[in-house]
């Protein structure tokens, strides 16, 4: 039970519950475009994409997206970039029952955000509540992060680092959408920068 208890973590419909500082938790509990509010705060904001493809989803989020066991979606991973300094890992994953009428943009985003291209724009789109989490470093998207991480700036980010991520589920017609946000240590300077935050609409 240890080995595949160590890729799940728990998910809280509350920040406090994940015991994030309290610098991160306006980050991790903003309701609005994290697309804008990044952009907001830095100088040049860039959203490079790992790569988009078919994949299995994780043990923790099949019963999120409808499945009784983890099966197959399509698999989005992005750096969020802040004056290239990478602040966020975005996973998002949509499974293959959605149809090109349910996420008609989802296969044609490139670099595009999948916040301000499709979620905060489209008035089909429902939205859940945000839920939140401490990822452990053996859990699988904390390990990606970190690879994706040491990839952008040729340095390792320590396993002592704790990551913070949040989560929401999206409808469109009868189609799916998970889209976890891990947070990186360096978007807390972003909060010491000074720079205008734009309201997000």
């Amino acid at each position: 039970m240890r080995g595949p208890s160590l890729r799940l973590t728990r998910w809280h419909n509350h920040a406090n519950a994940v015991g994030a500082p309290l610098a991160l938790r306006h980050w991790l509990t903003d309701t609005g475009s994290l697309t804008v509010k990044l952009s907001a705060r830095s100088a040049a904001f860039r959203l490079q994409r790992l790569h988009q493809y078919p994949a299995t989803c994780l043990a923790d989020e099949a019963a999120a997206v409808g499945l009784a066991r983890p099966g197959r979606v399509q698999e989005r991973e992005v750096l969020l970039r802040c004056d290239n300094t990478p602040v966020v890992f975005g996973h998002s994953v949509v499974p293959v029952s959605a149809t090109a009428a349910d996420w008609p943009l989802f296969g044609a985003l490139g670099e595009r955000p999948l916040g301000t291209t499709v979620l905060f724009s489209d008035p089909l789109v429902a939205r859940s509540d945000l839920q939140f989490a401490r990822l452990q470093p053996s859990h699988p998207l904390a390990q990606r992060a970190r690879r994706a991480w040491a990839g952008a700036t040729q340095a390792e980010l320590s396993e002592q680092a704790v990551l913070f991520a949040r989560r929401r589920l999206y409808r469109r017609r009868h189609g799916l959408l998970l889209v976890t946000e891990v947070f990186f240590p360096s978007v807390l300077a972003l909060a010491q920068a000074g720079h205008l935050i734009k309201n997000d609409e």
